[in-house]
């Protein structure tokens, strides 16, 4: 016990390890890959690579159908190859604790895309967690699997490059061993026939009313106070990047539990403040529900939808000021493809495909 340098990844890892997860899998690709890496040197774990990840989300799916405490680990376009899976997952329902880890990647550090996988959390209807930094990772992993099982419903974790690869100190904490229901046949809950799947959506459109509620009252969405005059509404690494820049001139709404949003909560905070930013990184996620309650705010229109956002950027698009001290050096490296990561299954195709277009 204590407290450890830990990346987010490995916080990750280590908040499933004491919320007594039992199976874990997943598909490797940056930024995820290590924390299914740190799962497998608990013992207690059972943690795999899957062929896919709609292959990861189906074995996990079955072991929280029997009770299971069960994580799946994906990058932000894998959510895409298990999405069928999810859907289905959240109609269903489960009896241990389930959650689907998303590592998004703004900037496109190492990706196809830049999809912003909030939205599948409303797509899908599944509650959403989004942490800001190693401590907070996992603290709100553990909480996810007890919404989870409190609601009998997947959640969705959402990591961002520069969450899952900066390190900070975490306060380590006992495992909480979970012993697994016993499985029940049945089959009006665990088969996805239409005529049962109207009734599971009507029970989902109850447990999000429930969330909602519960999205207003709990501590991971909280109000910060500073100067009334400025209003900053954020959420994830934003949050981290806003305090660089308003301090103390600000009073901070931060969010932990984005998904379904507190909106009681965000206008009582309206009510607290003169004028509001939203910060966020990539679609105006936050910004848009906000605006939908009636609330003038200002976001988007000065913060860019594409790359990620930093200190500097906010100061001058938003205050028209330098950020001290937080000012971004320009490097001017070599200019290279991506490759694929040493070890990787794929690197002996690629190398003999390539020896194939050498002789054509």
């Amino acid at each position: 016990m204590g407290k450890v340098l830990l990346s987010g990844n490995e916080a990750c890892a280590r908040g499933a390890y004491e919320a007594g997860v039992q199976v874990a899998c997943g598909y490797p690709g940056t930024p995820s890959t290590e924390i299914l890496e740190s799962l497998a040197r608990y013992r207690e774990i059972d943690a795999e690579w899957s062929i896919n990840e709609k292959v990861a989300l189906e074995i996990v799916f079955g072991s929280a159908f029997a009770g299971l405490r069960s994580l799946a680990t994906m990058k932000n376009v894998g959510l895409n190859v298990a999405a069928d899976p999810l859907f289905s997952g959240a109609y269903l329902g489960v009896e241990g604790g389930c959650v689907i880890l998303t590592a998004d990647d703004p900037g496109l550090h190492s990706s196809q895309t830049e999809q912003d996988n909030r939205h599948y959390a409303v797509h899908a209807k599944v509650p959403l967690f989004e942490p800001s930094d190693s401590q907070e990772a996992k603290d709100m992993m553990k909480m996810a699997f007890e919404v989870s099982e409190r609601h009998r419903i997947p959640v969705l974790f959402r990591m961002t490059t520069r969450v899952c690869h900066s390190k900070g100190l975490v306060e380590l904490g006992e495992r909480i061993e979970k012993p697994p229901t016993t499985y029940r046949r049945d089959l009006s809950r665990f088969v996805a026939t239409p005529a049962r799947c109207r009734v599971h959506h009507a029970e989902l459109e109850l447990k999000l009313k429930e969330l909602e509620e519960w999205s207003n009252e709990t501590e991971l969405n909280f109000i910060e106070p500073g100067d009334s005059k400025t209003g900053v509404i954020t959420s994830g690494i934003a949050y981290q990047h806003a305090r660089e820049v308003f301090g103390s001139r600000a009073t901070y709404l931060k969010l932990g539990f984005t998904y379904p949003l507190p909106s009681r909560k965000i206008l009582d905070f309206a009510r607290q403040v003169e004028n509001i930013f939203v910060i966020e990184e990539n679609d105006p996620f936050i910004e848009n529900h906000v605006k939908a309650l009636g609330i003038r705010v200002i976001g988007k229109e000065h913060l860019p939808l594409c790359g990620e956002l930093n200190s500097e950027m906010i100061a001058t698009r938003l205050l028209g000021e330098k950020a001290s001290g937080c000012e971004i050096a320009e490097e001017k490296a070599v200019a290279r493809p991506p490759i694929l990561c040493s070890g990787c299954p794929h690197r002996g195709v690629f190398y003999e495909l390539s020896l194939s277009l050498i002789h054509i």
